[in-house]
């Protein structure tokens, strides 16, 4: 079978909410009154710090699905004053944040233990945090997200081949700048971390034999397996992979921006910045080819994210391997299309209708684990309000 990325086409019910006259539904799903309803009707779990879990209600998989999200919007309700990344959250926060990842990885884990049965993911993202700002609806909830998902092999298998020049597999033409133009002196950069229990891996060894994907990005094996997600050092490292990707980004995109090769004032590695980016003629070149790029071309300019956005993604190879990788995450794409799966939703009630059930009992498995482990509160929402599904 040649590997080739894949659409999905997952079913989603009716929208129940109603947009308000001259609003587009994107500047409508971004606005706090939509993040209240969304944990009023969806909400699973809430703890101290803020951090919600609920149910994707127009998602991705049907199978397992739901988003971990620091929901802030009314604590702080300027949207640009909110923590969009990890490293903007406090110690506490990220811990139970961690913590929180931890038991929803193990859960599908268990849940899911063939590799070629189902493909396991969890990926974080800042959402939405560098949308820019002359694009139409700019979106006020700006919070960082984790979002886990399952996808049964054999519903992968029989889907059609995505476009591969698709804008979300591409990330709008950015992940070809960095897989085609960037690709060395990125995975040169990232070589300073030092790492122990996370081991580089190619993406040609740990991608999808279905999909071929993720491609030409930096990746590490998590040596150990399951049991080190236990480990306090892994989430260190994780969040050095983290730093050096924002390191990066944030030193293009000055770069870019002004034409100065300057390290940002907030570096995590100022000394490899100077010796391995602006040291590099090529980083250089390649920034001034998209400077001018961004002053020729209007439609160019207006994809651009100045601010780093990524997404992280921790997922389960067809090795039953777990691999860490990072890539750029720029306007309208999502998770899954860093392992090659284009997600089309489509509205079909009975066939949501049908799955629903299952869908939400799994749901609730895993929040028991996290009721279990005393993180926070459970919500009742209407369609579990005692613990179980009712169908509404």
């Amino acid at each position: 079978m040649k590997a080739a990325a894949r659409e999905m086409i997952t079913p989603r019910p009716k929208m129940s909410l109603t947009i308000p006259p001259g609003m587009a539904p994107v500047e409508f799903f971004n606005t706090p009154a939509n993040l209240k309803n969304l944990a009023e009707e969806n909400g699973l779990f809430r703890t101290p710090e803020d951090l919600l879990m609920y149910r994707k209600l127009i998602g991705h998989s049907i199978e397992f699905d739901t988003s971990i999200i620091l929901d802030t919007s009314k604590r702080i309700l300027d949207p640009l004053g909110r923590p969009v990344r990890r490293d903007q959250m406090s110690r506490k926060q990220k811990k139970v944040w961690n913590h929180m990842t931890r038991i929803l990885f193990e859960y599908m884990l268990e849940k899911y233990p063939d590799p070629a049965q189902h493909l396991i993911l969890g990926g974080e993202a800042c959402l939405d945090a560098t949308w820019p700002l002359n694009k139409p609806g700019v979106p006020s909830i700006r919070m960082i997200h984790n979002h886990f998902m399952v996808f049964p092999m054999a519903d992968l298998e029989k889907s059609e081949h995505a476009n591969p020049t698709d804008p979300n597999l591409t990330d709008s033409g950015h992940h070809g700048l960095f897989l085609r133009h960037l690709s060395g002196v990125y995975h040169e950069f990232l070589e300073i971390l030092d790492l122990q229990i996370l081991s580089p891996i190619s993406t040609e060894e740990s991608s999808l034999r279905l999909t071929g994907y993720p491609q030409g990005l930096p990746s590490w094996e998590l040596k150990g397996g399951v049991e080190k997600l236990k480990d306090q050092y892994f989430w260190h490292e994780y969040e050095q992979v983290l730093l050096g990707f924002l390191d990066f980004y944030s030193t293009f995109f000055s770069l870019v921006s002004t034409g100065e090769p300057e390290v940002p004032p907030l570096a995590n590695f100022p000394q490899q910045i100077r010796e391995v980016l602006l040291g590099s003629g090529r980083f250089q070149r390649v920034a001034r080819d998209i400077r001018e790029l961004v002053i020729q071309n209007p439609q160019f300019a207006n994809e651009i994210r100045w601010q780093p956005a990524y997404k992280q993604l921790l997922y389960r190879d067809d090795k039953g391997r777990l691999i860490v990788t990072i890539s750029q995450n720029s306007v309208g794409n999502a998770i899954t299309e860093l392992l090659g799966i284009v997600v089309k939703r489509e509205e079909d009630e009975a066939a949501y209708a049908a799955a629903e059930p299952a869908l939400i009992g799994r749901l609730l498995e895993a929040r028991e684990r996290l009721i279990n482990a005393n993180l926070g509160e459970v919500i009742a929402a209407p369609s579990w309000a005692n613990g179980e599904f009712v169908p509404q």
